[in-house]
């Protein structure tokens, strides 16, 4: 495994013409994480499950209309909906009409309003999670929630400035080169390797793991 030092200073090599640190995702940190309101986050939540497969700018367009087909994203809300509600949605053409995603955010709401009621908010819960254990909250997310498995909850958990890597073809390669993986990995243990090394890499750079995932990728093809 290379170390962080390398990484880096193979990326400011062969970027030279970048502004490397200004390419690097935007990290919150706990405090700023726990005040945000939980419908912010479902409603994050629910943009990225819908976002999956789709082009981003259609799904963009469209959601000032699924705020309001969804109440503005309130848990509570969205929990007491019917079934007939749901379905009635499939009439509306000013979202998209996908069943098992329309579906999936009162799924969603449900775990968000559960584990909110047992950490005081869900932001609270998301904010106290350990960034040296990301992978694990990947996987409670994915059981816990419906449309969540993939990349799906990293790239969420990015969106709301959760520190996270993201597990891109790119990472991959790079990952695979050092000959930390040799596929990309799925398995419980295989994340948990590669959640080592960049547990190992943030102790020797103090940098976030976004940061490190966003520059580990920038070494592929170089």
């Amino acid at each position: 495994m290379k170390s962080f030092n390398w990484i880096y200073e193979h990326v400011l090599a062969h970027q030279a013409d970048q502004d490397i640190e200004a390419l690097l995702p935007q990290v919150r940190s706990a405090d700023a994480l726990a005040v945000i309101a939980d419908d912010r986050y479902l409603s994050a939540m629910s943009l990225r499950v819908f976002r999956a497969g789709i082009r981003h700018a259609v799904v963009d367009a469209k959601w000032p209309a699924f705020e309001s087909a969804f109440f503005g994203f309130e848990p509570e809300k969205i929990i007491l909906m019917s079934d007939d509600q749901l379905e009635n949605l499939m009439q509306n053409d000013q979202i998209i009409r996908h069943w098992g995603k329309i579906k999936s955010v009162r799924a969603n709401a449900l775990m968000v309003t559960e584990l909110a009621a047992e950490y005081g908010s869900f932001a609270r819960f998301i904010a106290a999670w350990p960034v040296t254990d990301i992978v694990g909250l990947w996987a409670l997310l994915k059981q816990r929630g419906q449309q969540l498995g993939g990349k799906s909850a990293a790239y969420f958990l990015r969106q709301m400035g959760k520190d996270s890597f993201i597990l891109t073809d790119d990472v991959v390669a790079a990952l695979k080169a050092q000959d930390i993986i040799d596929k990309a990995p799925t398995s419980k243990r295989d994340l948990q390797t590669v959640q080592d090394c960049f547990n190992d890499w943030q102790q020797e750079s103090g940098r976030p793991m976004a940061h490190i995932s966003r520059l580990l990728s920038y070494t592929v093809g170089w």
